[in-house]
């Protein structure tokens, strides 16, 4: 009855192992609780943090209703440097909390992997006690005693050491595919932490770009209002004098639009994470106003500067560029030029940094760049135009209007540019906005 005996042994183990590991689980949920804390704080931060951004936006946009001015100006650079800064404060405080994840995640792995060596090493001994009787036949064990009762007792041990291990096995299956899901989960955060940290590198590149900007302003102005004045004047005349160009070179490019070659509505997916349509396509009222042509070939939407910008649909990037280098303060500014599979095309423009290359193949919702102001604008927007892909093409000329530099960028006979709000999903357009589309 020896072996019996240890059996007992075994099972009372068995009974010891799983209170002693209450104590614990008790320590490492204390454990898992502060870290809870620290990302509940993160997000106490990420909060305030939204709430100053909030601010200056409010600013930069009284600014914008207000005349153009050097101090103005400079102000705008000014806020727009402050609501830089807190938005890497921002992205800071993210990657903080994601390595907070991180870290609880890790301990959940460690403290899975000890449960489940724990499990397999009771397993394996109540595999082996059971083996150890199961090589005496019944008969040998009852000639082996004459107490039938003590035999009895000591079968129904080895039943309940038989349960355990079962009891151990499916334990052992569940903290497994728990396992499994904590680690896809860990990949999934880890692939978000580099996605943080890569915003964090391009959000103080953009911060520097602002610094440089100020600084030539000033140098260009220096720092005198009335030069000011006339700096705006001569780029106002200049881009006219190139849109009214590059509207004329277009106007006599041929092209039959042939509808059933175009997607069906809605096949396009938003460029940015919050929609506001602050100029809708064709002759507005607005577009009167701004445009030499007096038409307006795509759509802008509201976004400050460093905003995320996606693209709509797979697709390769055909062109990037910045219209700036041959006219500063016309056209599209920094500019991604992308055409996608389905028989559509895309420019984004005034963007204050470009995240891809040209022939890069991209997927529908990446990040290919950040909103700006660069080129023709009047304040911080997206503006996205949209084309029949068999029509338009990157195209390099020599500017007249400016001086005879060569221009490159997308160009498209005027009737093959398309309304992007038909192939995007529902929105309802602001009445203000609405209001200010006139017809044909």
């Amino acid at each position: 009855m020896k072996q019996y005996t240890d059996l007992k042994k075994q099972f009372s183990a068995l009974i010891i192992l799983a209170v002693l590991a209450i104590p614990l689980a008790f320590s490492s949920a204390q454990t898992a609780q502060e870290l809870q804390n620290k990302i509940d704080q993160k997000d106490s931060d990420i909060v305030k943090l939204e709430q100053e951004i909030a601010s200056y936006q409010i600013e930069l946009n009284n600014l914008e209703k207000q005349k153009s001015s050097l101090s103005g100006a400079l102000k705008e650079l000014d806020l727009t440097r402050k609501k830089l800064i807190a938005d890497i404060n921002v992205t800071q405080k993210k990657i903080d909390k994601t390595n907070i994840k991180i870290q609880s995640l890790s301990s959940d792995i460690g403290s899975k992997e000890n449960s489940i060596s724990n499990n397999i090493d009771s397993i394996s001994l109540g595999i082996k006690k059971t083996n150890e009787f199961e090589q005496n036949s019944i008969l040998e064990t009852i000639l082996s005693e004459n107490d039938f009762t003590i035999i009895w007792n000591d079968i129904d041990n080895i039943v309940t050491v038989r349960n355990k291990i079962r009891e151990k096995i499916l334990e052992l299956k569940q903290i497994k595919g728990e396992l499994e899901d904590t680690k896809k989960e860990t990949i999934s955060v880890k692939n978000e932490l580099n996605t943080l940290k890569s915003k964090l590198s391009d959000q103080q590149k953009i911060v520097a770009q602002n610094t440089n900007e100020k600084n030539k302003l000033l140098k260009q102005t220096k720092n005198n209002e009335a030069n000011y004045q006339k700096l705006l004047k001569d780029r106002i005349a200049q881009r006219d004098a190139f849109e009214k160009e590059l509207r004329d070179y277009e106007a006599q490019l041929q092209f039959i639009l042939d509808p059933s070659k175009l997607p069906k509505a809605g096949v396009l997916s938003w460029p940015l994470e919050k929609i506001y349509v602050t100029q809708l396509f064709g002759k507005t009222v607005d577009s009167k106003r701004l445009y030499a042509s007096g038409t307006h070939n795509g759509v802008d939407f509201r976004a400050s500067i460093g905003t995320s910008v996606m693209a709509m649909s797979d697709g390769v990037v055909l062109g990037i560029g910045d219209t700036d280098l041959t006219c500063t303060g016309a056209s599209f500014g920094k500019f991604v030029f992308i055409e996608y599979s389905n028989g559509l095309s895309s420019t984004f423009g005034h963007l204050s940094l470009i995240k891809v290359r040209e022939g890069d193949r991209i997927k529908r919702g990446e990040v290919i760049a950040y909103s700006g102001a660069t080129g023709h604008v009047t304040g911080p927007h997206l503006h996205v135009s949209l084309y029949a892909s068999e029509a338009v093409k990157m195209a390099s000329k020599p500017s007249i209007a400016c001086g005879g530099r060569i221009y490159r960028l997308p160009v498209a006979p005027i009737n093959a540019y398309l309304d992007v709000m038909y192939y995007l999903p529902s929105y309802t357009i602001n009445p203000s906005i609405l209001n200010n589309k006139t017809t044909e």
